[in-house]
């Protein structure tokens, strides 16, 4: 009999981990939420995969490079990693189907609502997705969630009828997670 596939925790990125600044285009903007480190910390020690799964379309709009992309997605990570709370992998959809940058202005199946940055995380991950979790601040995070199998959870303290809970923070959200 095969080792059961593994649990994980999908995130959003902005205003969930880190403070929304709308588009998130330098290193320097980077705040960590009150909190976060902490929650991200007891998931990992619980056994949990972290992965953020976030859209970018500051990329298909032409103020953000993925290398720039990349290089605050590293900031973030060695930020976490130092408090005991890395993630395991940033996946990202630069698209946006009038986005100015041509190689990226398109629909995709991984934007959110859509479920293709979990799915694939997923698979590549060997992660049961029905095991999992999906939390963000948005509906779209929310949806893309269900719609990829997992629990899912509106953090920021907005009520939502289509999770499955909602936290007022990335705390809340671990609690929820940890006495399930």
């Amino acid at each position: 009999m095969s080792e059961p596939k593994r649990r994980a925790v999908f995130l959003d990125r902005d205003g969930t981990i880190i403070e929304d600044v709308d588009f998130l285009t330098d290193v320097e903007q980077l705040r960590i939420l009150p909190g976060a480190p902490g929650a991200l910390r007891r998931l990992k020690e619980a056994g949990f995969l972290l992965f953020v799964v976030t859209n970018q379309s500051a990329v298909a709009r032409g103020t953000l490079t993925e290398e720039k992309l990349a290089l605050i997605h590293e900031e973030l990570n060695r930020r976490l990693a130092a408090e005991g709370a890395g993630i395991d992998a940033f996946y990202y959809c630069p698209h946006l189907p009038d986005g100015i940058v041509e190689r990226y202005a398109r629909v995709c199946d991984c934007r959110k609502p859509a479920p293709g940055l979990i799915t694939r995380a997923a698979r590549e991950w060997d992660v049961d997705p029905s095991r999992s979790y999906a939390a963000g601040d948005s509906e779209r995070d929310v949806e893309a969630g269900r719609r990829a199998g997992c629990f899912t959870i509106l953090v920021g303290g907005a009520r939502s009828q289509y999770a499955d809970a909602d936290s007022a923070d990335l705390a809340g959200t671990a609690r929820i997670i940890l006495d399930r």
